[in-house]
């Protein structure tokens, strides 16, 4: 029995025949592709729909062309990268959990529209009785005058002609003006085409006016103001803290430690160096190892793997589905992760060469804290020239010669790296990934179309 090939293995003798420029980054519960000309965003929602969102890439508008030179390409795509994975994530967050603040609102909602309902019910009841209080008084009443004309039945004309009381009594006539109120009765003057006027709302008094007695309608107790969710000014927060983080725990720390084991800079520069060096990748996979362990993140890891089991499905030609891409390794070449254990091999080299000695002893720099400080700003400001020239190693270069056995060596630490910021994902994880890879592919044969056309059209 042929003993079954590792995923590195797998990764680097069996890279598909098409080569595509579609890359991706895992996010919480879902996968972002990027393309030329667009990026989308598919998120498993908590009901288990996924949620697909796309945007235009202005990078891939024909314009701006220096910012595709060597070099610049790297700092382009380094920046544009950490915006586009920001904005990403943001979207992530708002379509991945439950909005528990909306659930808790709706059930107060409803607890208040069935406590206003029961108030209405007992105001309704009580509107009920009044009425039919009224309605006694008022068959009592008639009553009372129907005993009334009895009495006065015997009035006669020529008789009674002279005592106006007798004649008020006799024809049943109000003795003083009073305002018959329509209490629910029918319209009197519904038969001349006149409505009575609704409530206008604004308390005035008129036709629809409520009665002084009836009872006021519960007033709805006005909202409160809501308090901001998990948005946009706490993802900008969360990402400064983070870059913060970054600077202090891969550039500051390692730096500090260097200094205290070797000395100062310019005394033992390529040991410095080194030692700086090490002592960063060993922050950072130990960084990556110790999140990994978090179940968030482990899962970030697993839409991780599926963005790369999409992308070898196409690349191998095979239709994009997760029977198709389950078969295929969870690393792959091309990955970010590569690009970043790059970086920090490719910064040992220019820390190195950069004439910082010369800066120090032209400016007379002291021993100590000053001398420390300005070294690690020379390693802050010297990152886009390093992320520049790594990203031509591992994505120009490295990417198109895959077979190329220099290449697997220069990229086997990071391949390595892979073990622990991917996971095998499920095949909801990749029906994600090949929605979001899907959204870019269509965008790029529409504008191949577009652009196959343009000749004739001309």
């Amino acid at each position: 029995m042929a003993k079954q090939k590792s995923d590195l293995s797998r990764a680097f003798s069996e890279d598909g025949a098409i080569k595509t420029h579609v890359g991706g980054q895992a996010l919480i519960e879902g996968v972002m592709m990027r393309g030329k000309y667009n990026w989308a965003v598919a998120v498993r929602e908590p009901d288990g729909a996924i949620y697909v969102e796309e945007h235009d890439l202005k990078s891939g508008q024909d314009k701006n062309g220096w910012m595709y030179w060597p070099l610049v390409r790297g700092c382009r795509a380094l920046v544009e990268s950490l915006m586009l994975g920001f904005k990403a994530l943001e979207i992530a967050a708002l379509h991945a959990f439950g909005d528990e603040e909306g659930e808790q609102k709706a059930v107060a909602e409803a607890d208040f529209v069935e406590a206003e309902a029961e108030l209405d019910g007992t105001a309704a009841v009580a509107q009920e009785e009044e009425k039919r209080a009224e309605s006694v008084a008022w068959e009592e009443e008639k009553h009372a005058r129907a005993a009334e004309a009895d009495d006065v039945s015997d009035f006669d004309w020529k008789r009674d002609f002279g005592r106006p009381d007798t004649v008020i009594d006799g024809l049943g006539a109000q003795r003083t003006l009073e305002v018959v109120e329509n209490d629910g009765a029918e319209n009197p003057f519904g038969h001349l085409g006149m409505e009575e006027a609704p409530d206008s709302g604004h308390g005035s008094a008129g036709l629809g006016a409520p009665a002084a007695d009836e009872p006021a309608p519960a007033s709805e107790p006005e909202p409160e103001p809501e308090e901001d969710s998990f948005g946009h000014r706490e993802m900008v927060f969360s990402m400064v803290i983070g870059l913060v983080l970054g600077i202090v725990l891969f550039i500051v720390a390692p730096a500090a430690l260097t200094n205290l084991i070797v000395g100062e800079y310019d005394d033992h520069t390529l040991a410095w160096n080194i030692v700086d060096g090490i002592l960063r990748v060993a922050v950072f996979v130990f960084y990556i190892w110790l999140i990994g362990r978090m179940e968030d993140i482990r899962r970030m890891f697993m839409y991780h793997g599926a963005e790369h089991k999409a992308i070898h499905c196409f690349e191998h030609g095979l239709p994009m589905t997760p029977e198709n891409a389950r078969q295929f390794p969870r690393l792959h070449v091309r990955c970010g992760t590569a690009f970043l254990i790059m970086v920090m091999v490719i910064a040992i080299l220019v820390y190195t060469i950069f004439p910082l000695n010369a800066i120090i002893s032209g400016f007379g720099v002291p021993d100590g804290l000053p001398k420390l400080v300005l070294v690690i700003v020379a390693r802050i400001v010297l990152m886009p020239v390093i992320a520049g020239i790594s990203y031509e190693i591992t994505v120009k270069w490295a990417g198109s010669h895959p077979d190329n056995p220099l290449v697997k060596v220069i990229l086997w630490p990071g391949m390595q790296m892979q073990y622990l910021t991917t996971h095998e994902p499920d095949d909801s994880q990749m029906e994600c990934a090949i929605a979001a890879m899907q959204a870019v592919l269509a965008r790029e044969d529409a504008e191949a179309a577009k652009a196959a056309k343009a000749p004739s059209a001309a």
